[in-house]
């Protein structure tokens, strides 16, 4: 579940966490903003490791839904699974195997802003 909790800490961080899970999470999501907690230990914890439209708000879910699509009628041209696969280094044994981690975490989110400001102008 790295690939999924990464893609909700920056989810989160960026302000597009959905109205029920702040509700329901509040402390965990601060610390994930404080990163006590990693995005994928908040994804285990809170939501049973499933991410679901009701976890991010109308804008999160657009643009996850345009991010996460692999069909070439996507508004975007690039996916974040090819994303998350850059900054994977060639001795791991395969995509899973990426540490859970803050270091990796920061390696992955200036991906995911540039498709997020891609998909803002495209979207506006």
């Amino acid at each position: 579940g790295t690939h999924i909790g990464m893609f909700l800490a920056w989810a989160l961080i960026s302000g597009l966490a959905g109205e029920i899970l702040i509700e329901d999470s509040s402390e965990d999501i601060q610390k994930v903003l404080d990163r006590k907690m990693t995005g994928t230990e908040f994804l285990l914890r809170n939501l049973d490791g499933k991410l679901i439209d009701e976890d991010l708000n109308d804008e999160g879910n657009a643009f996850a839904s345009a991010y996460y699509s692999s069909e070439e009628d996507s508004i975007l041209n690039v996916f974040y699974l090819e994303d998350y696969a850059n900054i994977i280094t060639i001795d791991m044994e395969s995509f899973y195997h990426l540490e859970d981690s803050w270091e990796n975490f920061d390696k992955l989110k200036p991906y995911i802003d540039a498709n997020y400001e891609i998909w803002r102008r495209l979207t506006a």
